[in-house]
């Protein structure tokens, strides 16, 4: 239990006590700075510290979000302050100053504002203390009786409940989500916080949902395929409650962010192979496995632009450009911002279409238009970050670089090309190379029959030009474009082989290699995202990079029959799964047992 100490005397009629219990602490009351001091230090070091005003007024929530949020390690409201055990030696030296300074004396003057001087003496050591916005929310230390009179009127206008359930609705989402689902799923996850389920626990409930989707949607009857639609819609509901809950409850986790994040890829994706499999089974036998895969492939390299764009511009200084503040000027337009948010297709919208689609038409119609809206948005959102990046004169940092390297994802061989080569190309001629190398592969491999030399050749030629595409630092305007370029390239020539092999079985195969691999990059994402790096080198060394992987499946094509070949990428694939599969469970349970900073990603709508 967390163990909260309130400093100086106690005041009649405040419920402070008890609302310091309600949020799990355990209180303590110190009359004065010494007794802060000596009942901070014989807390346990292994748990959470608050320091409280004794004279606080305001809302349970307010004490809630500055007391109790697990991502910040120092966290701060007016009259209370509190450290999780990595800042516990930060707030004991500030503590022991304030004592010093006092005397240990426990007059009023000493004890009266002793926990916003050691918020004071925490930013004076460049403790990173976070103050979370309270809007209405009301935390204040009266100085007088008219002043605690006014901020307990003040309490009480404000609903803390209410605004506590809108809060946890996510600040900038998708039109169909914010008008559709928020409206009650916020219900749903404080129903889920008040029998004391958790986020993760919504989250494999969402993923299981979607599992039962995909399952329907591959019986290949309307029955199932109406099921489907209406199990993929209950899915999202629950895929939004774990976030609302998360927020809610407070209960963030290195773990869940990283469920929720990788579970949405799961579900999408299995879905796509469940209609595939039901388009197969259904009365037309139809085989849509290459638009599966393609609409896979163009979901994910949407993301990757994505991830890299904001990598790129991170933390880039002088970030603005013409295009940037036509985008701010359409905020004030509300009927723009909707427009805008729904062209990108974002999960929401995307998910619904998907869902009615699939009970009213066939699996052939439901990913012609899926494929043709995430065009749309991908040629959008592309356009108008390239236009940005061309018009601004941002300077980027190392950081950046490092993370654009990271999620090229180069292997062994373009890293003993590039060794060779020593000098990167210039300006806008490194994600020039990457399109033409990446373009050469997918094209030799789409337009030549099985047994083919050509793809090889191709793909030797990318491996040539996807060293020399990160054989420099990608500081430039646009060599964000390099990672979504290879993602393209690589899936692309998976499938361009696959479905020139001309078998049964090519494309699932396919399917399940881009799958896996795709699995690894995204997984790549979410380390750099929670500050974690890259994977480890050996992992990259031993799935053979994108480039060697490419060259591989071209190889493979090249010198086996279409049956073997088959063969060859459902063993591939199957062994790249198990060895990413395995080590980003155990890196992200290790790390969420090692008591890992938690975090919760409130970006773009997925």
């Amino acid at each position: 239990m967390s163990t909260a100490i309130v400093t100086g005397q106690p005041v009649p009629g405040s419920s402070l006590e008890n609302d310091l219990r309600s949020l799990g602490f355990d209180v303590l009351v110190a009359v004065d700075a010494a007794e802060a001091e000596t009942a901070l230090a014989a807390a346990a070091a292994t748990e959470r510290v608050a320091l409280v005003d004794a004279r606080f007024v305001g809302h349970p929530h307010a004490l809630r979000l500055g007391l109790t949020d697990p991502r910040f390690p120092l966290a701060a409201v007016p009259g209370a302050v509190t450290a999780q055990p990595e800042a516990r030696q930060a707030l004991t030296r500030a503590v022991a100053r304030e004592t010093s300074a006092g005397g240990g004396s426990g007059t009023a003057l000493a004890v009266a504002g002793l926990t916003d001087r050691i918020v004071t003496a925490l930013d004076a050591d460049g403790g990173e203390v976070h103050r979370p916005e309270l809007g209405s929310l009301v935390a204040v230390v009266p100085a007088d009786p008219q002043a605690l009179g006014e901020a307990r009127q003040a309490v009480a206008a404000v609903d803390d409940e209410a605004v506590r359930l809108k809060s946890a609705v996510k600040s900038r989402d998708g039109f169909f989500t914010t008008f559709f689902i928020s409206p009650y799923s916020r219900y749903l996850a404080r129903w889920c916080a008040r029998r004391g389920l958790t986020p993760n626990q919504v989250t494999t409930a969402s993923l299981l949902t979607a599992l039962i989707a995909a399952g329907c949607a591959a019986t290949g009857t309307r029955a199932g395929f109406v099921a489907a639609g209406v199990l993929l819609i209950a899915s999202f509901v629950l895929d939004c409650t774990d976030g609302q809950l998360a927020r809610y409850a407070l209960k963030y986790s290195t773990l869940g962010a990283w469920l929720d994040a990788t579970f949405d890829r799961a579900k999408e994706y299995a879905y796509y192979a469940g209609l595939a499999l039901g388009a197969a089974r259904g009365g037309g036998h139809d085989d849509v496995w290459a638009l599966a895969l393609g609409a896979m492939i163009l979901q994910t390299c949407r993301h990757v632009v994505d991830f890299s764009f904001n990598e790129a511009n991170h933390d880039a200084t002088a970030n603005t450009s013409p295009t940037a503040a036509l985008s701010d000027r359409l905020d004030g337009v509300g009927w723009t911002v909707w427009v805008r948010r729904m062209i990108v297709l974002p999960i929401g919208e995307r998910w619904a279409m998907i869902a009615v689609l699939t009970a009213a038409t066939t699996p052939r119609i439901t990913f012609y238009v899926l494929l043709a809206g995430c065009a749309v948005a991908a040629t959008y959102t592309t356009a108008g970050r390239v236009l940005r990046s061309l018009t601004r004169r941002a300077r980027r940092t190392d950081r950046a670089a490092r993370a654009l390297a990271d999620l090229a994802d180069s292997g062994p061989l373009s890293e003993a090309v590039r060794r060779v080569a020593r000098r990167g190309l210039p300006g806008l001629a490194g994600p020039a190379v990457a399109f033409l190398g990446g373009a050469a592969v997918v094209a030799s491999s789409a337009l030549t029959g099985p047994g083919s030399a050509l793809p090889v050749i191709g793909a030797l030629i990318y491996v040539l030009t996807s060293a020399l595409a990160v054989a420099r630092p990608l500081g430039g305007a646009l060599d964000w474009l390099v990672p979504p370029f290879f993602r393209a390239a690589e899936y692309g020539t998976v499938l361009a082989l696959a479905g020139t092999a001309g078998v049964n079985g090519a494309l699932p195969a396919a399917f399940g290699l881009v799958a896996a691999v795709a699995y690894h990059h995204y997984d790549t994402v979410y380390r750099i995202r929670g500050n974690a790096g890259a994977p480890p080198a050996w992992l990259t060394r031993v799935i053979g990079g994108h480039e060697g992987r490419t060259l591989l499946v071209a190889v493979l094509a090249a010198v086996l029959t279409a049956s073997q070949f088959t063969v060859a990428l459902t063993v591939l694939a199957v062994a790249v799964a198990l060895v990413v599969l395995a080590e980003s469970i155990r890196f992200w349970v290790s790390s969420h047992l090692g008591g890992a900073p938690a975090v919760h990603d409130e970006g773009e709508p997925a």
